[in-house]
């Protein structure tokens, strides 16, 4: 609406008193944005909707929703009398997805060992939002950001105010390491530039300094906790599998985190630094790649989750083919741990039953990219119906968000995803998918 609209909308006129028009015309900017924000309604007719409750599909739906919320979800196709119809009968309709091991900030490349030298936080920021709309693009409405240099944290807070397009986030702002770990920014660069990083910085070698960590995690607004238990593969660090940790250092990273109601996390290859973590009160094990039998059914005991994250596996082993692409030590790493031997893991830990959720280490690979986790899931012998309830209603459970997605539900946020063609049938479907709505808003 124009200045002169308005003007006449609230009945202003050249003789008013000067003080009552400017209290109209500061009404007339007041009201505006609530009118804007007042959309009509959206009558989604779906052909098929997925309940991840059951595994199940319905057929004939109508889902309405007003303003961010699914409001109603009818039998059939009903008419929109006061609202827009949005046609999805040809389509397959799921909850929006959920990764809930993203590294938002990079995105794998050769320069990337240099990229930390040159690229200023700014640069880092731009490259973020990008990636954060790739990810979206690609259905995924909610993400866990399991460490950055902290530009993640403004980059969740710009989502969340409108500023910039992308999934909802947590985010564990740095990652908590030990001194020369997988976490430790210093760590593979000359000797004037290491330094002693510390709590502040997530460096951690006491269980005071990893009570210290936590709450300085909160205090720079993260809203989850990720430690490295052990070794990782893209660190200029000799030994992937290491244990980094004592299991006193883990508890007491659990303890501070419970009291700001985080969810924990810890990057594992090796399978000492997982039982500790596990034993600890970790609540998801990332990759697990080297997980032995003991371990899995300690994490069956424990209520513990695997977060697989096949798909980083199989492009570290296709990288590391590639000469130059990663440091020789790096890619020696990559050889050894990398994608037939966590796919293999993962199938042996599903098929005993240890907790699966759905995570891919986006960023690792390229962005965008998180639906392949659902092929290699699948590959490995978990049903696709298991794996689409793993990146919904499990990861929802898992943030503490149960109540608000993970499902097409009355109440629920209105986040929603498409695909031509039935996942059940073609698993690749859901890296090609047609429709993204995310709180209402329509993104694809």
């Amino acid at each position: 609406m124009g200045l002169g609209a308005k003007i006449e909308k609230f009945g202003l006129n050249s003789s008013s008193n000067l003080i009552v028009d400017m209290k109209k015309l500061l009404l007339a900017f007041l009201v505006l944005p609530v009118v804007m924000a007042s959309a009509q309604k959206q009558y989604l007719h779906c052909g098929s909707v997925f309940d991840p409750v059951t595994e199940k599909w319905s057929k004939e739906k109508t889902l309405v929703v007003d303003d961010r919320f699914i409001v109603e979800v009818l039998d059939g196709y009903t008419a929109a009398a006061d609202g827009e119809v949005i046609d999805l009968k040809n389509q397959f309709v799921m909850p929006g997805f959920i990764d809930m091991h993203v590294h938002i900030e990079s995105e794998s490349n050769p320069r990337a060992y240099l990229d930390k030298f040159t690229l200023n936080p700014a640069d880092i920021a731009f490259r973020a939002a990008v990636n954060a709309k790739k990810t979206l693009m690609a259905g995924f409405t909610t993400v866990r950001d399991l460490g950055g240099s902290g530009v993640n944290i403004s980059l969740k807070n710009a989502i969340e105010s409108g500023l910039v397009e992308g999934p909802r986030i947590f985010t564990t702002g740095k990652t908590i390491g030990s001194t020369g770990s997988h976490a430790d920014p210093t760590s593979g660069v000359r000797k004037d530039l290491m330094g002693d990083p510390g709590a502040v910085d997530g460096i951690v070698n006491s269980v005071e300094d990893a009570r210290k960590a936590v709450r300085q995690r909160y205090k720079d607004g993260a809203n989850t906790i990720k430690i490295t238990a052990t070794g990782g593969v893209l660190s200029t660090t000799k030994n992937g599998k290491n244990a980094h940790f004592t299991i006193e250092e883990i508890k007491e990273i659990v303890r501070t985190a419970e009291d700001y109601d985080f969810l924990t996390a810890a990057h594992a290859h090796g399978d000492e630094g997982m039982r500790r973590a596990v034993i600890a009160g970790i609540h998801t094990i990332e990759h697990g790649t080297l997980m032995s039998e003991e371990t899995m059914e300690l994490m069956k005991q424990y209520g513990t989750y695997l977060v697989p994250t096949i798909t980083a596996g199989k492009q570290v082993s296709i990288n590391a083919e590639i000469e130059g692409y990663y440091p020789p030590m790096v890619a020696a790493k990559a050889k050894e741990i990398g994608g037939k031997q966590s796919q293999a893991t993962f199938a042996k830990a599903y098929k005993k039953g240890v907790n699966i959720a759905f995570g891919t280490d986006a960023g690792v690979f390229n962005h965008g990219e998180n639906a392949r986790e659902f092929f290699y899931m699948n590959e490995a012998g978990m049903p696709v119906s298991k794996a689409l309830k793993a990146a919904t209603l499990v990861n929802a459970q898992l943030l503490g968000m149960s109540d608000q997605i993970g499902q097409v539900k009355k109440g629920y946020l209105a986040d929603m995803v498409a695909t031509d063609e039935h996942p059940e049938k073609n698993v690749l479907a859901l890296q090609q998918v047609s429709f993204v709505m995310k709180e209402g808003k329509r993104v694809k």
